[in-house]
């Protein structure tokens, strides 16, 4: 069921690489990902979790409202984040030549799909 709402945001964002929906202890609910040489998704999304842990602290500590989306952009990949609660969020994969707006948009509007779900 996750694993549908995930591979339809990838396959219809131009440069989505993949998707995984995963808790803020780093363990992964559900994932699509496309083949692609060189990127472990997987790694890629714990180690962000930890990342992420800290920003949401300092945004609490900061008193600078709740955390919603982070991106994160390197030579070879977008990683964009979309928080759906205080436990769950997805870390979404682009490449470099991808529809930035387009994924946005459909993780925004697919979060509440995926929140559904886990009820």
């Amino acid at each position: 069921m996750f694993r549908d709402i995930l591979q339809n945001i990838v396959d219809n964002t131009r440069g989505g690489v993949g998707a995984v929906l995963l808790g803020y202890d780093g363990i992964s609910i559900d994932q699509y990902l496309k083949p692609v040489e060189g990127i472990d998704m997987q790694l890629v999304a714990v180690e962000y979790s930890n990342i992420l842990k800290e920003i949401k602290r300092t945004a609490e500590i900061l008193e600078s409202g709740n955390m919603e989306e982070v991106a994160i952009k390197t030579d070879r990949y977008y990683v964009l984040i979309r928080v759906l609660n205080d436990e769950y969020f997805i870390a979404m994969t682009l490449e470099r030549d991808c529809n930035f707006g387009k994924a946005r948009y459909l993780l925004m509007r697919d979060a509440s799909k995926l929140i559904e779900e886990m009820a």
